[in-house]
């Protein structure tokens, strides 16, 4: 397996560092297993933050996968893939499907109101994931983690 640098932004109006058991899930199981953390950062839902956080990542030679964990829900307050839009240049639909697929065994229906989805920028990997730890947990434990190393190689060659 191939090890990637990757960064999370969390966004939230509520969560601060000591509160954020989202960002630390990613962080955990993504350094479980072997891969490395070169940024962190929590901003509100609001699309100019989101923005500048993304592109500062973006342009982070260190960082070759960005995780966001917030905002994509369907509440008014939810607006991470609306800010990231322009960013997304290979859409990775199956990312989105499958997680949806995997939380519908877990939740049930309510899997329908994610709108988790992933995509590449700039040769760099982009995943939108829900604000819940244990979302963000299945998501990281079962489909970016194992195949994030592949999917990098891929998205640069």
């Amino acid at each position: 397996m191939r090890s990637v640098s990757f960064a999370i932004i969390t966004v939230s109006d509520t969560r601060k560092a000591s509160s954020d058991s989202s960002g630390d899930a990613i962080r955990d199981l993504m350094s479980e297993v072997g891969h490395k953390l070169t940024r962190r950062a929590i901003v509100a839902d609001d699309a100019d933050q989101i923005q500048k956080a993304l592109r500062e990542c973006i342009e982070d030679r260190n960082v070759q996968a960005v995780l966001l964990t917030g905002g994509t829900g369907i509440s008014k307050r939810d607006v991470t893939l609306e800010a990231v839009e322009h960013f997304r240049e290979k859409d990775l639909p199956g990312f989105g499907e499958l997680f949806r697929s995997l939380s519908y065994d877990e939740i049930g229906s309510a899997a329908m109101m994610s709108r988790s989805s992933a995509f590449v920028s700039e040769g760099k990997l982009v995943f939108c994931l829900p604000g819940s730890e244990k979302a963000v947990r299945l998501a990281v434990r079962t489909l970016i983690a194992p195949e994030i190393g592949h999917m990098v190689w891929e998205a640069n060659r």
